[in-house]
């Protein structure tokens, strides 16, 4: 069984920027880079769940989405995620895997055999904490739990050393 962590993007990993769509405009997080980095060397597989209203909305493309997350990919460095899931449903509409919907977790769950013991949803918003909770994982509010994925970072590493 594999251990871990679904991160949601604006406001976790990359500065917030509504209905962003210019890859330009893709600014990581502070100390995010060097966090992704510890995680994924003490073993955890690492996803990225991200709900993109904007593309339901009409604001923006999934081609600018995908390339709004190439850019962060890019400014991470050798850092490479398992799997990535933009949910582009508007708010209105029925969800598929816009969180609050656990469906994106559960399959990754069941693909590569997660151990939900040793599995987070980390994300600064109510709704990423509620896709957690109803995957029946851990999850990490940043913001309010922890100040920066390098603070949950670092917490989780210290527990996991202890």
């Amino acid at each position: 069984m594999n251990k871990s962590i679904f991160f949601d993007r604006d406001n976790t990993l990359i500065v917030d920027v509504p209905y962003l769509k210019d890859p330009d405009q893709v600014v990581l997080m502070h100390g995010a880079r060097d966090a992704l980095a510890r995680l994924e060397a003490a073993g955890y597989l690492i996803f990225l769940f991200t709900n993109q209203s904007g593309i339901g909305r009409g604001y923006y493309t999934e081609v600018e989405a995908n390339a709004c997350n190439d850019r962060m990919i890019e400014l991470l460095g050798r850092f490479k995620f398992a799997e990535i899931c933009i949910a582009p449903e508007h708010p209105d509409a029925p969800a598929v895997y816009r969180k609050p919907s656990p469906r994106f977790i559960l399959e990754m769950v069941a693909k590569y055999s997660l151990d939900k013991r040793q599995t987070w949803m980390v994300g600064d918003k109510d709704i990423d904490i509620e896709a957690g909770k109803a995957a029946g994982v851990h999850t990490a509010h940043i913001g309010t739990q922890y100040a920066s994925v390098a603070a949950f970072a670092d917490a989780l590493l210290k527990h996991e050393m202890a």
